[in-house]
């Protein structure tokens, strides 16, 4: 009786190895590769990873566990992008993140199957990255930053804080900026009675010549494109503006928050948090391209009333009223 008692110990205890083994055998370490539009040194870059980690980790996902993240940061340089993306795709990741439109250039021209999440991308389907925004189909999709509307809106915010404004330059960078928004701003140009002008640069010596050019004529005003080439520069055309004092709108707050008027747009610190779900929802096997392309939900008005005060503005209360920010 012993004997059979101990074989049918030793027997059952056999049975639960490999499931104790499979327990203790490490989860497998899926990897990231996250392509950012700014410097690393710049202060808008930490904040941007950190919410990205944050919303993995409540899914689940976390560095040193079951999670690797390769960061790229590009700084708004169209060669350098290139090059960060062939790096990050050399690293084999189970998913890549592109924030901006020529990052996710960059890296669907070095990934035909890796799958692609991309936020602020201003024109998916024209930039031919998705078939279309509710199936974007193939081995992309994401998260847009501007409807073509925009543009109107942003003429509108501009014309409410500088009545006077009679001729408007939009600055851009032409390798990057995907032009979606000229039809409306040329439009809106007519309604609002401006002259809308578009003032394409390459380099920071461009910049200068534009907003100089600009500046020659009484009662202008600048329109600076959402653009990793404008956010890298955004220091220099900050300064500008103050310079030839020239009412501007940015499309993000922190143009604002170094010193810039007036903003209108889009929470990119929040579309981070939301491209953390998608990659998410890739990495436990759903296809990119049975993910609709989604717009974004939060907008911010900031507004700085130090510098309206610096270029004799006023700021109409209707303005300060819709303001999520009023820096004093």
């Amino acid at each position: 009786m012993r004997r059979r008692a101990f074989i049918k110990v030793i027997v059952g205890s056999a049975a639960t190895w490999p499931f104790v083994a499979r327990a203790q055998q490490p989860q497998r370490v899926r990897r990231i590769g996250l392509l950012m539009g700014q410097a690393e040194s710049n202060p808008e870059s930490s904040p941007r990873a950190v919410a990205f980690r944050q919303a993995l980790n409540r899914l689940g996902w976390t560095e040193g566990r079951n999670l690797r993240i390769d960061y790229r940061n590009s700084a708004g340089e169209t060669n350098r992008m290139h090059a960060d993306a062939k790096q990050l795709i050399g690293l084999a990741p189970d998913v890549v993140v592109a924030e901006s439109t020529p990052a996710t250039a960059a890296l669907r021209a070095e990934a035909s199957t890796t799958p692609i999440v991309f936020l602020s991308a201003a024109n998916p389907v024209g930039s031919g990255f998705v078939a279309s925004l509710a199936h974007p189909g193939g081995n992309i999709t994401g998260f847009t930053n501007f409807e073509p509307s925009m543009g109107s809106k942003w003429l509108e915010v501009l014309k409410g804080i500088a009545p006077r404004v009679a001729h408007v330059a939009a600055i851009f960078n032409p390798q990057t900026h995907t032009g979606q928004y000229w039809p409306v701003l040329a439009t809106a140009a007519l309604s609002f009675a401006v002259e809308f002008i578009k003032a394409p640069a390459h380099d920071a010596a461009e910049i200068e010549l534009a907003v100089e050019t600009l500046a020659r004529a009484p009662n202008g005003g600048l329109l600076v494109m959402p653009d990793a080439f404008t956010n890298t520069h955004r220091g220099l055309i900050i300064a500008l503006a103050a310079r030839h004092r020239l009412p501007a709108i940015y499309a993000f707050r922190f143009f604002v928050t170094d010193g810039g008027l007036i903003s209108y747009g889009n929470d990119v610190v929040d579309d981070y948090r939301r491209a953390a779900g998608y990659v998410d929802r890739i990495l436990r096997g759903e296809k990119p391209g049975d993910l609709p392309v989604q717009a974004p939900t939060k907008f911010e008005l900031v507004i700085n009333l130090k510098t309206a005060k610096a270029l004799g503005l006023t700021m109409p209360s209707s303005l300060l009223l819709r303001a999520d920010q009023v820096i004093e």
